[in-house]
């Protein structure tokens, strides 16, 4: 296991429950090559530090921007039967989901990186002017796999585990947990990065690009960027210490 930013170990404010070790996965973005790094190193890890209970947390944003989206999500949803893994909604899912039903949606997924992902269906855009956005969206439609269908539907808005609550961008600060929207779940920034308030439980986010895992007091941000910096940060989170894989 390579050393976190300060030493090999650091404390948090919060704690698994006993015997539980959790694997967080920042945001991959279409990066297949480098989640299968991290899943090897994960499984190594286990192997080598076998504990009674093991779960892995995948925080969203699996598709779009890298160039294997597709990859991806084949890799998630065997993990997810075979581990039973959790997989967590992101925005750029949303954003997916939404013209898959909607073809007036495919402007706003293409200007976050949807091209890359229709691509790697094997669906290529035509800019033309010989292929509305209707026929785009059956064209990918009849792309899309059954299991990859089936995936999207077992995507949590988020999962609680001991002190910890994990979540794709954030909560709103103040508001209780069941009175999120998925508005901020999956897009809030500013007001939830800004805050200096405890939530009451530890939050453990991706969604906001960092250069290396910001760890703070009431919250830490694991994506580090995975499509352009070549770093998807695997978050290893038992007791009360955080490592990386």
């Amino acid at each position: 296991m390579q050393p976190g930013p300060a030493g090999n170990s650091l404390p948090l404010p919060a704690s698994t429950p006993a015997e539980t070790r959790i694997y967080a996965i920042g945001d991959i973005h279409g990066r297949a090559d480098l989640l299968r790094e991290v899943l090897e190193r994960l499984d190594e890890d286990q192997r080598r530090r076998p504990i009674a209970y093991a779960t892995e947390i995948f925080l969203g944003d699996y598709i779009d921007r890298g160039p294997d989206s597709k990859g991806v999500i084949d890799l998630l949803a065997e993990r997810l039967v075979r581990n039973h893994s959790v997989c967590l909604r992101g925005n750029h899912e949303e954003l997916m989901e939404s013209f898959l039903h909607d073809p007036s949606m495919l402007d706003s997924w293409l200007k976050l990186g949807g091209r890359q992902t229709l691509t790697s269906y094997g669906v290529v855009p035509r800019f033309d002017g010989t292929e509305s956005g209707d026929d785009l969206r059956q064209r990918f439609c009849r792309a899309f796999p059954r299991t990859h269908q089936l995936f999207l539907q077992c995507l949590k808005p988020w999962v609680c585990c001991g002190d910890y609550l994990f979540v794709h961008a954030g909560i709103r600060p103040q508001v209780p947990l069941e009175q999120q929207t998925m508005q901020d779940l999956l897009w809030i920034r500013e007001e939830f990065l800004n805050s200096s308030l405890q939530h009451g439980k530890y939050i453990v986010h991706g969604h906001t690009p960092v250069a290396h895992p910001d760890v703070r007091r009431n919250r830490i941000d694991i994506d580090t960027g995975a499509w352009r910096s070549g770093t998807l940060t695997c978050a290893v989170l038992e007791g009360t210490s955080i490592q990386f894989l």
